[in-house]
């Protein structure tokens, strides 16, 4: 019974990570002008929901009923710290800092879920090690966008 627990909580863990990414861009896509930042959060939504339904059908399969998004408080957190962020400065640098700033916490929280539950699951090891390094590379495709102004 506690590894069916310790398998929900990580199953959670990373599926509110992909939610969390997922969520960031919906926000802030409305504020994004230039159309190669525009296409590169287009596509890395398009992955971070391919990620996110992985852990879904996982859940299904373990038979796994809690997996649960992020909680309403946690999404207007993100929505509001979204809409301050580029209430004065909408330009490529600053919408890619933003989201680097996201990956980033991404990456910490995600090596640290990973290390909280060593030996749960390999298939979810698996899907992390997937959200990591698809998350590595999306560092280097936003950091250009740093020099635009």
């Amino acid at each position: 019974m506690e590894n069916k627990e310790n398998l929900e909580k990580y199953i959670n863990a990373i599926y509110q990570n992909t939610r969390t990414a997922i969520q960031s861009i919906e926000d802030i896509a409305s504020k994004v002008t230039n159309s190669a930042l525009a296409e590169e959060l287009s596509r890395e939504e398009d992955e971070y929901n391919v990620l996110s339904k992985e852990c879904e059908q996982l859940a299904k399969a373990e038979k796994i009923e809690g997996i649960k998004d992020n909680n309403w408080i946690e999404k207007a957190k993100l929505w509001s710290a979204i809409n301050m962020g580029t209430m004065m400065d909408k330009s490529s640098r600053n919408i890619a800092e933003m989201m680097l700033m996201g990956t980033f916490m991404g990456i910490i929280t995600l090596i640290k879920d990973k290390d909280d539950h060593k030996n749960i699951s390999a298939e979810l090891d698996e899907i992390a090690d997937k959200l990591y390094e698809f998350e590595r590379k999306n560092i280097d495709r936003l950091i250009p966008f740093l020099c635009e102004v």
